[in-house]
């Protein structure tokens, strides 16, 4: 499936239950762009429920354990209305924290990876994030 924002191959996971108020339009399946991070909704019949997906596509800074991978792709998605989604984002982020991820240091190596060009502003965000968190 490529992206409707830059044409790229997406990344196509399930989300698990206790995350599905945070995927858009609370999907079951979602796509994650590796190159300009944007978060898209499948359809039941588009998803495949991909046991391993390969987060590692979007950069070797990014956790690849879905358990940190899922809520910090979903964290970013968010970002577009920080204002909005801002119970919703610390959840998230706070939730990779203790699976043993920070969150924060992986918005700076996302910053710097050349691969990733964020359709949102990611320097500006992990600023406001870290506000958010401490």
């Amino acid at each position: 499936m490529a992206c409707s924002q830059c044409g790229s191959s997406q990344i196509q996971f399930s989300v698990p239950d206790e995350h599905r108020g945070y995927a858009p339009s609370e999907a079951a399946f979602v796509s994650v762009c590796p190159h300009c991070l944007t978060l898209e909704p499948m359809t039941d019949e588009e998803g495949t429920a991909n046991s391993d997906p390969d987060f590692s596509r979007i950069s070797d800074a990014f956790p690849i354990r879905p358990e940190r991978a899922i809520p910090l792709v979903l964290a970013l998605g968010l970002c577009s209305s920080l204002a909005t989604n801002r119970t919703a984002i610390e959840t998230l982020l706070r939730e990779v924290e203790r699976a043993g991820t920070d969150p924060l240091l992986v918005l700076d190596r996302l910053g710097d990876d050349p691969s990733v060009e964020p359709a949102i502003d990611l320097e500006r965000r992990r600023h406001q994030l870290e506000q958010l968190l401490y």
